[in-house]
């Protein structure tokens, strides 16, 4: 398998709103009570915001050519407000492809397309996911990094912080 992560174009806006459908079914299936429409399609948030807003950044995943994941990277702590933060939003592999090392390649390269501070949160109830990001960011950093399980009005489940400045 071939997995290439590149900043998303404006012009796959349209993928990204598909793929969102199977990361809002994953999530269906984790925390309960996420329902289709009559359409039979999840109602998703916007993500125009990742093409319009320059803190915002789109990367998409594909693997042998086809579309496989995405992560949508924002320069703004969602628990401190800090600019000068990188958070992980959103972080989507389809189960297909999971369980290959595309996952953690994905991670790897957006971590190393943008240097500092950086933030990964997970909900309480993924458990999956935070074995994932444990495994992958202590990789990453040689297991340099902190974990805070947070609960209270900013979030609720674990977050885990580093730094990857160059040089660090």
């Amino acid at each position: 398998m071939v997995a290439v992560l590149a900043p998303a174009d404006r012009a796959e806006l349209p993928v990204f709103e598909n793929l969102f459908q199977y990361y809002h079914y994953d999530f269906a299936e984790i925390l309960g009570g996420h329902h289709v429409r009559e359409d039979g399609r999840f109602s998703v948030p916007s993500l125009e915001p990742y093409w319009t807003e320059p803190w915002r950044h789109p990367f998409l995943l594909r693997v042998d050519g086809h579309p496989a994941g995405f992560a949508l990277v924002q320069r703004r702590s969602r628990i401190t407000g800090d600019p000068e933060t990188w958070d992980v939003a959103e972080f989507f592999v389809m189960r297909q492809y999971r369980r290959h090392g595309v996952g953690a390649q994905a991670a790897f390269e957006v971590f190393d397309r943008l240097r500092g501070r950086w933030e990964v949160r997970q909900v309480q109830a993924n458990v999956a996911a935070t074995s994932f990001w444990r495994r992958v960011i202590g990789q990453y950093t040689g297991g340099r990094y902190t974990e805070e399980v947070l609960d209270d009005d900013r979030w609720r489940g674990p977050v885990q912080r580093f730094d990857n400045y160059i040089g660090a």
